[in-house]
């Protein structure tokens, strides 16, 4: 029998994670899984111009963002947490998929949700998809949930 203990659900609080977030609070309660919420947050360093670029980010930059993330997570899903769900919530920061992959290994999650949105065909080409690369490199299941309406 397959066992299900630990669910992990990769949100970027987008409209098309939303679908996904219903999918992994029903898993959770169905199997009496461990629910994990992770939010990644961008590398800075990925997001700065050239070096020798003047490019200056306010004081606290990174703690107001992953302070709000961690509100944002705080908010998902009260009624699993009503139903008897145990959620964990997690911020990081990084490559999405990396940081994804990274925290099911490290947990030892049996179960990855992700949404997937449909990006332009030059986008995906040139960026490729987080749930994609999470499905391939990923040590356990994932389902990806497209948005409703797609």
């Amino acid at each position: 029998m397959i066992a299900i203990k630990k669910i992990l659900f990769g949100t970027d609080f987008s409209e098309c994670a939303k679908a996904a977030q219903d999918y992994a609070a029903q898993f959770a309660e169905q199997f009496h899984a461990e629910l994990h919420l992770l939010h990644v947050l961008p590398d800075v360093a990925m997001m700065m111009p050239d070096p020798g670029t003047a490019l200056s980010l306010p004081q606290n930059y990174m703690l107001d963002i992953k302070n709000e993330a961690e509100r944002s997570l705080g908010k998902l899903l009260p009624d699993a947490a009503k139903a008897g769900v145990t959620i964990v919530r997690s911020v990081r920061m990084g490559n999405p998929f990396v940081e994804i992959v990274k925290y099911a290994e490290e947990t030892g999650i049996d179960l990855i949700v992700v949404g997937t949105h449909g990006r332009g065909a030059l986008m995906h080409v040139l960026m490729g998809s987080i749930a994609e690369k999470v499905v391939r490199k990923s040590p356990c299941p994932v389902l990806t949930v497209r948005p409703h309406g797609k």
